[in-house]
């Protein structure tokens, strides 16, 4: 446990659902745990009980990727954890791969609808059928080599990765409920409420349920690491940390003691506390970036070693440009920097004289 967490408590301790098992957490609340094979090692996906239209059964919330993996894991929760009843319909926070990648295969699987944002949900179909903007192929590549990317094996390696998203989320259902920001979402006689988060997602969206006091936090409330916040070639000119900040000031409007269910780590305590954690960090990044963009400009792939220290693989540096960037883009905005293309074609952040 770092020092952040300690500042934070974990009502569950160490315990973890073992593979193909959910953990009550809180009343008609059960927890999943699926594996992903990346750095992130792990997603947390939810059971609600539920009752539509006169059926019991379950409301699921996220559904890991869609590889063999995931799939044979949930047959073995549709087998011994849903104690005979349903899958009556799939709530997905965002659109991001590990969210919604099995989301198709449920909702076939069940008969059951898709919830989600509109925004994310058109992204998702655009991004599974006209091809991916955020991590791969020609647009992804131009864009990280605007902002100082040289390496012309990692450019290539990216501009050949046009399938990535789609490879994790084949298809997305052909219809879907929409979920908008303070809406109200009975789940199993209770009200959960949607709060929608901007900077990670397109629009993400958040349930908060006040008789449990519980929050289902997404990617919006991580407890031990920070939400990825990007720029990437699909919205270049972005502000998404400036988004990403604002929206989590709305969890500290929830009461102190509510129990966070996120999706990466455990569950947890101290949301407000939490939020202020976060706002400190990205304050010291960006005070550590804004100092070496005033003794000279910095493009982000420059600004990049500031902002991350370790060793990155491709997959990570990508995710690492767009969070560089994202970072650039706060101080450029607020007029603390100045941003030019030089004759290379390549974005620097500084002060320009």
């Amino acid at each position: 446990m770092n020092l952040l967490e300690r500042e934070l408590k974990y009502p569950l301790g160490d315990t973890l659902p073992a593979p193909g098992e959910a953990i009550e957490v809180a009343p008609g609340v059960r927890w999943i745990r699926m594996a992903l094979p990346f750095a992130l090692d792990h997603i947390n996906l939810w059971l609600l009980r539920d009752n539509i239209d006169g059926v019991d059964g379950w409301s699921v919330v996220d559904t890991c990727i869609s590889h063999d993996a995931s799939r044979a894991q949930w047959e073995q929760i549709f087998e011994t954890q849903l104690q005979g009843l349903p899958v009556l319909r799939v709530i997905v926070t965002h659109m991001h791969p590990d969210h919604i990648g099995l989301a198709d295969w449920l909702c076939k699987r069940w008969n059951a609808p898709l919830w989600i944002s509109s925004t994310d949900y058109h992204v998702a179909r655009v991004l599974t059928t006209a091809g991916d903007t955020l991590a791969g192929g020609d647009a992804a590549a131009d864009f990280f080599a605007s902002h100082g990317l040289v390496d012309p094996e990692a450019v290539a390696q990216i501009r050949a990765r046009t399938s990535y998203y789609a490879n994790m989320v084949p298809a997305v259902p052909a219809s879907f409920v929409r979920m908008l920001d303070g809406d109200i979402v009975t789940i199993g006689g209770r009200a959960w409420r949607c709060i929608s988060g901007y900077g990670h997602a397109p629009e993400h969206i958040a349930l908060y349920c006040e008789e449990l006091n519980a929050l289902l936090g997404g990617d919006m409330m991580l407890p031990r690491i920070s939400t990825n916040v990007s720029v990437h070639a699909g919205e270049p000119e972005a502000n998404s940390l400036r988004l990403f900040l604002d929206s989590i000031e709305r969890f500290k409007q929830l009461p102190e003691d509510v129990l966070g269910l996120p999706s990466h780590g455990k569950p947890f305590t101290g949301v407000h506390r939490r939020v202020e954690q976060l706002k400190e960090h990205h304050r010291d990044r960006l005070a550590e970036l804004l100092e070496a963009c005033v003794a000279r400009p910095h493009s982000a792939a420059e600004g990049l070693p500031i902002l991350f220290k370790r060793a990155l693989d491709l997959h990570q540096m990508t995710f690492a440009m767009g969070e560089t960037v994202a970072h650039l883009h706060l101080l450029w905005f607020s007029g603390q920097v100045q941003r030019r293309r030089g004759e290379d074609g390549v974005y620097r952040f500084g002060a320009f004289k």
